[in-house]
């Protein structure tokens, strides 16, 4: 009897492979395509505009053991499932597979999963469908679209600014908002003006504190000591009486769960995570975390999404889950529906835990110390979505001085949790008050005149960009922290904290291209582009004729500023001297990176290395400094000062604090297993702790 075949389920990741293979038994393999198989060279354009924008893909470099590893495992399977990520991006790797495996990309081989779990596994493989060609489009349109900006405008900057630079679709848009807060903060003339607090007590002695509300039953502006010395002075010879007291009960209903760029805005201001942090750790929740007894579960559904739509399990699993713990008051009405996106794709649901019984309490022992707080932020935010609001009873009442001078008072107290039993209460007017009753009289305390000046808009944080870039339909949600850490690493913007600063480069780029190329950094024309490459999907758009809309008014503008755009000199100038001449020495970028040279080049052609320093010391000879230095291959690595003298390296970051066991060098690393933590480089100690 012949040996059956068995049948081959590829994903992307080597760690999605491992969770999925316990779900489906023997009778299946399952491989990686460790991620893209084909795409455009990166020696070349790989696009051919004499024949309509058709794209020259080709295997990516590494990738062709991969591929053959596939192509047999393929031909000694009975059935092939493409099982890669549920989105555009996904969608373009099965494509991609299945050409150069030689499938059929009209049979049903696609099957995909909003979360890595039993029953989405064995429902999935159930339910193939064939490859959607709408969303390959849309995936391709946007690839080639990146590819015409940034292979064309890149050496063009290289030329006329300098190398290592780049242009792109959404980097160039978000440098532009950066910038133009920039301008504004530097262009705001701050203003002067008073505010008046009182201080009044009734006839029991009960106090309490206004502010000044109306003057002459109009908004005011007091802009000097003198004209809020001169309310003081009236009002200090008037009764005060309460003329309007006005309750009202108000609800404050729980946020929808987490979309992609919700999820990175929340983990900036509540953890303190950058985007690309959040994503990486989000990524190994959703494909598989050991929980012991349980083996290796995916924790969270899929994390590239802009939809807050839930499925029926999910909110029925959060149900449950409240009603033991809480109680039915504590319920959502089922009538309460979840606004979304305009943009999302309602075949997504929003990030949520996979099983609502899984609690923070009881995954805390199998994760990192910031994959619990990501998950505890996850779990949290989706359980409170389907709880009851929170109840309010606000309180606000106007006292009048004399017949000129209105304040008010408001407060409120929390009637009911709802959602705030589980996530807790943030800022809000808790205020104290007495009875409050038209007609009753108070008298004057004391006064407390504080002096302000207007202030700029503040800078954009990674949060509140990445809320700006959706709000104005730049990008999408898998975009974003690519985009940040790009800019980032072009030397476009630099962090002051946890605030964008463009720097004198990221401002010259900016400028330069909006002269030449305006539609590349505008807000509005990059949105309609990105809603047309959006109706790609939904069968409504050629993307062949997007790329012909864009390229023909871009390849004029590309001519016009090759041929007119000046060149710029952007010089940074630092600290050091140089040691042959005395002149100082300005940074420099070369094929590897920053180096010194002396600003009196070509008289004087003195360079250094541009040293980052870790402000450890060598722990071979003891004399020179670690500083960071560039591998040829781009990597980051740690070397001595003294190099040659001296070979110490690592690849691990140094940090300052010695080993407390044996004295020796502590480098900082990351695992899936302990998160960020120090270890302890003498192998014999081997000590390890967690990171600050």
């Amino acid at each position: 009897m012949a040996k059956k075949k068995k049948n081959l389920v590829i994903v992307e990741s080597p760690a999605k492979a491992k969770t999925i293979k316990k779900f489906l038994g023997r009778n299946y393999k399952v491989e990686a395509s460790m991620g893209h198989v084909r795409d455009l060279p990166k020696s070349k354009l790989g696009i051919d505009l004499e024949n309509d924008f058709e794209p020259n893909y080709i295997t990516i470099r590494g990738k062709g053991k991969t591929l053959n590893k596939l192509r047999k495992a393929a031909k000694k399977s009975e059935d092939v499932y493409l099982a890669t990520d549920p989105d555009r991006e996904g969608e373009a790797i099965s494509w991609h597979l299945a050409y150069a495996l030689k499938l059929s990309d009209t049979e049903n081989n696609r099957i995909e999963f909003n979360e890595i779990t039993k029953n989405a596994i064995q429902n999935a493989i159930k339910n193939p469908r064939s490859i959607n060609k709408d969303l390959v489009d849309a995936q391709q349109a946007r690839r080639l679209l990146d590819r015409l900006v940034g292979y064309r405008l890149s050496p063009l900057l290289w030329k006329k600014v300098r190398k290592g630079l780049s242009a792109g679709r959404v980097q160039s848009v978000a440098v532009r908002i950066i910038c133009e807060r920039e301008e504004e903060i530097r262009n705001f003339e701050e203003e002067e003006y008073w505010t008046l607090e009182i201080f009044l007590k009734n006839e029991n002695g009960e106090k309490l504190k206004a502010d000044l509300y109306r003057i002459d039953n109009k908004k005011f502006n007091l802009e000097s000591k003198e004209e809020v010395d001169q309310v003081i002075a009236d009002i200090k010879k008037e009764e005060f009486e309460i003329v309007k007291v006005k309750k009202r009960k108000r609800r404050r209903n729980p946020k929808s769960p987490f979309t992609t760029s919700t999820l990175q805005q929340r983990a900036s201001n509540k953890l303190n995570f950058t985007a690309k942090k959040t994503m990486y750790l989000a990524q190994q929740l959703y494909e598989g975390i050991d929980i012991g007894s349980s083996g290796t579960v995916g924790l969270i559904s899929y994390i590239r999404t802009d939809s807050t739509r839930l499925s029926n399990e999910a909110k029925n699993g959060a149900k449950d889950y409240i009603l033991n713990k809480f109680g039915d008051k504590f319920l959502k009405s089922s009538k309460k529906k979840s606004k979304n996106n305009n943009n999302a794709q309602d075949a997504h649901e929003a990030i949520r835990p996979t099983d609502t019984q899984r609690t923070p309490e009881k995954m805390k022992k199998h994760l990192s110390k910031d994959q619990y707080k990501l998950y505890n932020l996850i779990w949290k935010r989706f359980v409170a979505s389907q709880m009851s609001p929170a109840l309010y009873e606000s309180i606000s009442a106007q006292f009048k001085a004399g017949d000129k001078y209105k304040f008010r008072v408001s407060g409120s107290r929390l009637l009911f949790p709802g959602h705030l039993i589980l996530t807790g209460k943030e800022k809000e007017d808790d205020i104290d008050l007495p009875v409050l009753k038209e007609g009753d009289g108070y008298s004057l305390i004391d006064t407390n005149p504080e002096q302000h000046f207007t202030t700029p808009p503040p800078r954009y944080s990674e949060a509140t960009l990445v809320k700006t870039l959706e709000e104005e339909g730049i990008g999408r949600p898998s975009t974003y922290a690519p985009t940040l850490s790009t800019i980032e690493s072009r030397d476009y913007v630099k962090k002051d904290g946890r605030y964008f600063e463009p720097t004198e480069l990221g401002e010259t780029v900016t400028e330069l291209l909006t002269e030449y190329f305006p539609d590349v950094t505008d807000v509005e024309f990059t949105a309609e582009l990105e809603k047309r490459l959006d109706e790609i999907e939904n069968g409504n758009e050629d993307w062949k004729k997007i790329l012909r809309d864009f390229y023909e008014p871009f390849y004029e503008r590309l001519e016009n500023a090759r041929e007119n755009m000046e060149n710029v000199q952007i010089v940074e100038e630092t600290d050091e001297v140089c040691d042959k001449c005395g002149s100082p020495m300005v940074v420099k970028y070369g094929r590897y990176g920053k180096f010194l040279a002396c600003s009196s080049y070509p008289e004087c052609k003195n360079t250094k290395p541009y040293l980052i320093k870790t402000g450890v010391d060598c722990p071979e000879c003891e004399d020179g400094e670690i500083i960071e230095r560039t591998s040829k291959k781009g990597r980051t690595f740690y070397g001595c000062s003294n190099y040659p003298d001296c070979n110490f390296m690592s690849w691990n970051k140094p940090v300052k604090k010695p080993c407390p066991e044996c004295g020796s060098l502590m480098v900082e690393k990351t695992t899936k297993a302990k998160g960020k933590h120090y270890k302890c480089t003498n192998k014999e100690c081997g000590h390890t702790e967690k990171a600050d």
